[in-house]
């Protein structure tokens, strides 16, 4: 497969980069910090909340492949961390548009390049803390993985008729960076339960990257073939199940963000 895989230089994004490659598959990776390239593996710098340098960056891909099987975007920042009302306004916004906007702009520059897949093309998204339920202190990042989910479904409702797969995933807690930048915050603007939390996920290594790797393998895979518009955990969802039930799957509103409402019948 043709990769484009966003956020490679640390994290999740490099994992999935590195294990792809391994697999034999080709790898294009945008990342604000330049790469080693080399094989498989080539790069581009790119800031995704940049449209103009993304648009360059599809560019720069479509020039040397004919077609992109696959999209994973993976760029994020945790950004600005405190309570809401005490934040920057400009750093909030800042945070929503790298996390958010990034997605937007990476799909949207891509989706030519997807579309001329030969087969069935395959987006998935990153959500995180914050997009199922309410995360305090870290409403800029919340709010933006939550926009990321709806982006996905609605996306998935535009493409109903077309041979393109999107999909969102929850990672889980996984030790990057960004749980680094929680013990940077201190208790003060994280708090002490995401600061206990963070202290303890890298005491203990945090969740497994496998089952991340494994999920993602398996939405660009054909086996995801018609699964759209999810909402996917990779530490506790039994996705393996998903394709014997994708018809059921996709009639129902399992493994979406919804509204949930009191049962009024008597």
């Amino acid at each position: 497969m043709n990769l484009v895989i966003t956020g490679t230089s640390s994290g999740i994004g490099q994992a999935l980069a590195r294990r792809f490659v391994e697999e034999g598959h080709d790898v294009w990776g945008l990342a604000r910090r330049p790469q080693q390239a080399g094989g498989r593996f080539r790069t581009s710098v790119c800031d995704v909340s940049d449209w103009p340098a993304v648009e360059r960056a599809a560019k720069e891909v479509a020039a040397q492949w004919t077609h992109v099987d696959g999209l994973v975007c993976c760029a994020g920042t945790q950004g600005a961390i405190g309570a809401a009302m005490n934040l920057s306004p400009e750093d909030w916004a800042a945070t929503v548009r790298a996390n958010l906007e990034g997605a937007l702009f990476t799909v949207r520059a891509f989706f030519g390049a997807l579309s001329r897949c030969p087969r069935r093309a395959k987006v998935v998204c990153f959500s995180g803390g914050g997009a199922a339920s309410p995360r305090p202190n870290f409403s800029a990042y919340g709010v933006a993985k939550a926009g990321i989910v709806r982006l996905v479904e609605t996306l998935a409702a535009e493409w109903r008729e077309l041979p393109v797969d999107i999909n969102a995933v929850a990672p889980g807690a996984i030790s990057t960076a960004m749980t680094e930048q929680i013990l940077r915050a201190g208790a003060g603007a994280a708090g002490e339960k995401e600061l206990a939390a963070a202290r303890k996920q890298l005491a203990a290594g945090g969740q497994p990257m496998d089952k991340v790797v494994a999920l993602v393998a398996f939405l660009l895979s054909l086996q995801s073939d018609g699964l759209s518009g999810k909402f996917i955990s990779a530490q506790w969802d039994d996705w393996k199940t998903f394709p014997a039930r994708r018809q059921e799957l996709m009639k129902s509103d399992v493994y979406t963000l919804r509204r949930i409402t009191e049962d009024k019948k008597p």
